[in-house]
């Protein structure tokens, strides 16, 4: 876990990032703003991964919707490169 990960839930019970109405997909994203400025204020990241996981084969173990705000810093991991895109081994480098 990266030092000041956080997830923005929100308060309806669904399933997936899909299942939200579009005023809920809006507050969400308003919130992930939000939370960058809040780890802004106690960390100095050097970047962020943002992201849904949405069903068991991409790695969603809690079945209600949330998302992931990762801070990064230089140098915690070996090659960064690729981003998210680094869960499929193939796409990792390119």
């Amino acid at each position: 876990m990266s030092k000041g990960h956080l997830l923005v839930i929100p308060f309806r019970h669904v399933q997936d990032f899909f299942d939200l109405a579009g005023e809920e997909k809006c507050a969400i994203l308003e919130l992930v703003g939000n939370g960058k400025r809040v780890i802004e204020e106690t960390e100095k990241p050097a970047g962020y991964n943002i992201g849904f996981n949405i069903g068991a084969v991409a790695g969603q173990t809690v079945m209600h919707c949330h998302c992931h705000v990762i801070p990064r810093y230089a140098g915690d991991t070996e090659n960064p490169r690729g981003g998210v895109r680094g869960v499929i081994p193939r796409k990792r480098d390119y």
